[in-house]
C-alpha cells in the first residue's frame, strides 16, 4: 500500500525498525519537499516487500555499474517519472537512501545518488569504493551527507 510522504508533519511510519528512524524520516521528507517544490509532484513510497521490481532495478544498476550490493534491509521504495526523468528511490533500515536518476532522452544525465541520514556511518559497501561525501544542512533531516556516481550503461 502506497503512502504520500508528508514533509510538513514528518512521520516515521514504515521506518520504525531503523536505528536512526527520526533522521531517516527527515531524509525521506526532505526528498518529498524537493519534489513538491521543484515539480509539484507528491512523493509516495511503498513497502519494499511490495515493490520487487523497483528494488531489482536499483540493485541491478548498483551491481553492474559499481559492484555494490548492500547488506542493509530495504524498507521502502518509490518509483516515478517527472518530465523526462525516471526516479527510483530505496530507503534502507540503516539510514541510507539511494536514488537512481535516469533521463529518458539524455544519456549524459543519469546517476545514482547516496544520502546518509544524520548519525549513520558510511556503509562498508561504499567505504570500500572510496566515495567522497559532501554535507548539506536540512531543517527536516539535520546534516545529510551525499555522494553519487554517473551511470554509463543502458537500463
Amino acid at each position: 500500500m502506497s503512502q504520500i510522504v508528508d514533509f510538513k508533519n514528518v512521520s516515521t511510519v514504515g521506518l520504525e525498525s531503523s536505528p536512526v528512524v527520526e533522521a531517516l524520516a527527515g531524509l525521506r521528507a526532505n526528498e518529498a519537499r524537493y519534489f513538491m517544490n521543484k515539480y509539484k509532484h507528491e512523493f509516495t513510497v511503498v513497502p519494499a516487500r511490495e515493490s520487487q521490481e523497483a528494488l531489482e532495478y536499483a540493485n541491478r544498476i548498483l551491481k553492474e555499474e559499481r559492484g555494490i550490493e548492500f547488506a542493509a534491509k530495504p524498507l521502502e521504495t518509490s518509483r516515478f517519472q517527472v518530465e523526462n526523468i525516471q526516479f527510483t528511490y530505496v530507503f534502507y533500515e540503516d539510514g541510507l537512501g539511494i536514488n537512481v536518476m535516469y533521463t529518458v532522452d539524455d544519456p549524459k544525465k543519469r546517476a545514482v545518488g547516496f544520502k546518509l541520514s544524520e548519525g549513520m556511518e558510511v556503509p562498508k559497501e561504499l567505504e570500500e569504493k572510496k566515495f567522497k561525501f559532501a554535507r548539506q544542512k536540512s531543517k527536516l533531516a539535520g546534516t545529510i551527507r551525499g555522494s553519487f556516481f554517473v551511470i554509463k550503461g543502458q537500463y
